[in-house]
């Protein structure tokens, strides 16, 4: 049976009228967010679609490790160790032990020979420079007490790990990132300005592990501090984890007797 006429126009109209309404509704909207827009705002409702945080480890946004096609070369060992200065005549003899004692850093992966006295075990932790590496282990002895009144300068043989690889990775960019470890002791460890001579720069092998070393004489001055120059050696280690294994020796100008440490040191290097 078919509807009056009366009430399907009736029905029609107030199809009409809500249609109407809600087109309104949708141009008042569009006038809204275009203003909104044009006043400088490109996300009026607050959404914020930007790329994620980018997570990764400072050595590892610094050091992507690059695409790799076909074998990786294995990294070359120098037949001659470079020449490193000659302890001062006159200087105390000085000589490693007979029985090797050694320091084991569980967390970074390795361990070396230790020292007899005058070093010290390493007792605290030292988060150094601005990539904040985290010597938790190592050797030291004072050379200069309170050389500024409250700050003591030492010799050290210091360990530790630092995340160099992405997510769960194993490997890392070695030469770049030791490069990266080895400029930031530069920039952050010592006073500035300073003059660097260079010893050793060059991928090699330690304990068998493929290895960064970069061995440096630093020349500085600082008010108060007799020191004004040091050996250092900064070794970074891939030792087939996450994180890279760094031994950083330094022996102050003013007790050059024990320059010999900084490649015994690095030879005594072995994976744990």
């Amino acid at each position: 049976m078919s509807a009056p006429v009366g009430r399907s126009v009736r029905e029609r109209l107030r199809l009409w009228w809500f249609a109407g309404a809600a087109g309104g509704v949708l141009v008042i909207g569009l006038v809204v967010v275009l203003a909104i827009t044009l006043a400088g705002n490109p996300r009026p409702f607050g959404e914020d679609f930007s790329a994620p945080a980018d997570l990764r480890p400072p050595l590892a946004r610094m050091c992507p490790l690059p695409a790799v096609s076909g074998p990786v070369p294995e990294p070359s060992v120098p037949l001659d160790p470079p020449e490193l200065p000659s302890p001062p005549v006159g200087s105390a003899p000085t000589s490693a032990p007979a029985v090797e004692r050694r320091t084991v850093d569980e967390e970074a992966g390795i361990s070396y020979t230790e020292y007899p006295a005058p070093w010290q075990p390493w007792e605290t932790v030292w988060n150094a420079g601005a990539l904040e590496v985290p010597y938790r282990m190592g050797q030291h002895f004072v050379t200069e007490p309170a050389y500024d009144g409250f700050s003591d300068y030492h010799a050290s043989i210091l360990s530790a790990a630092v995340p160099a690889a992405e997510n769960d990775a194993l490997t890392f960019d070695l030469e770049c990132v030791g490069r990266r470890v080895a400029a930031d002791v530069r920039a952050e460890y010592y006073p500035q300005p300073s003059r660097m001579e260079l010893f050793r720069d060059e991928r090699t092998m330690l304990g068998g592990r493929p290895a960064w070393v970069t061995v440096f004489r630093l020349h500085f001055s600082r008010p108060g501090l007799r020191a004004t120059d040091e050996l250092a050696a900064v070794a970074c280690v891939d030792v087939g984890r996450a994180t890279a294994a760094i031994l950083y020796v330094s022996v102050p100008g003013t007790h050059r007797q024990w320059d010999w440490i900084v490649e015994d040191a690095l030879a005594s290097v072995r994976p744990v």
